[in-house]
């Protein structure tokens, strides 16, 4: 994994999208592949593998103990992934954490008259590409 301790606090790329430390027994789910990894260091591992990859985070909603990300990530080929990670806190950590993530893709010639363009400027919630860093 890329050096991101400055930005991360020694912890991993999900403690710098948080915002939050993570527990040691955190849960990390991601429901588009069915997947579930349990531990701080095992998350690590995990996002080990992705060394090319730069993130930026759009906005965090705190909301009691929940907590809400949105966030754009490219994974070093050029596509931009725009994301929501829900986090459970509990004593100042993630204990539960479920991201989705998503492609984006052009709106379907179907649907062009049904829908207006969201505002994607670059300084937004959704950052541009050119706003993703290494974490």
């Amino acid at each position: 994994m890329n050096d991101g301790t400055a930005q991360s606090n020694g912890e991993t790329r999900l403690a710098y999208i948080l915002g939050v430390p993570l527990a040691d027994d955190v849960v990390r789910q991601w429901p588009q592949m069915g997947e579930i990894v349990r531990g701080r260091e095992l998350i690590g591992r995990v996002e080990g593998n992705f060394e090319e990859l730069t993130l930026a985070v759009g906005a965090r909603y705190r909301i009691g103990d929940l907590l809400v990300v949105e966030w754009s990530n490219d994974y070093g080929d050029g596509a931009i992934y725009r994301n929501v990670t829900i986090a459970e806190i509990a004593n100042g950590q993630a204990i539960r954490v479920t991201d989705y993530w998503g492609k984006p893709f052009e709106t379907p010639d179907w649907r062009q008259d049904l829908t207006d363009r969201l505002d994607m400027s670059p300084g937004g919630r959704w950052p541009a590409s050119q706003e993703l860093i290494h974490q």
